[in-house]
């Protein structure tokens, strides 16, 4: 089975210059915690709620001159549309990371793959809670 039959289509991208306001009215309005970070065609990171909540708000920052830049995770891992979803759950597992960005081989983001897409997906239950626990040990990753 390929990434493209389990990834979720029609992400939604955030600049670094947006405020951390608008990243979290983005997740509100789409029901995500995660949104890669483009400037321009280029992914330069990721956010998650999860970021604005520990790097931003616990730190006293405020959500509406704050950027994304400042508290968003620096690069991206990724894995092509016609990868194998063992090679994603691969790329989750060495990077203890629980989300993908999907990219077409003309390296455009087009997507996302988490590990519960995965998990879903991979049709073989020892392989997917392989595939939580070796994630959950990075609990404070992406």
């Amino acid at each position: 089975m390929k990434v493209r039959e389990v990834m979720t289509r029609n992400t939604e991208f955030i600049s670094p210059d947006d405020s951390l306001k608008h990243a979290a009215e983005v997740m509100r309005q789409r029901d995500v915690g995660f949104l890669p970070v483009k400037q321009g065609e280029n992914l330069v990171g990721t956010i998650t709620d999860r970021d604005i909540a520990i790097r931003a708000v616990a730190e006293g920052d405020d959500p509406d001159r704050t950027r994304v830049s400042e508290v968003m995770t620096k690069g991206c891992i990724s894995c092509y549309d016609d990868s194998d979803l063992t090679e994603a759950i691969e790329l989750i597992q060495e990077n203890e990371v629980r989300r993908l960005v999907v990219k077409n081989h003309s390296d455009a983001p087009i997507g996302v793959v988490s590990v519960g897409d995965l998990a879903w997906d991979v049709g073989d239950d020892r392989l997917s809670g392989a595939v939580l626990r070796s994630v959950t040990r990075g609990a404070g990753h992406h």
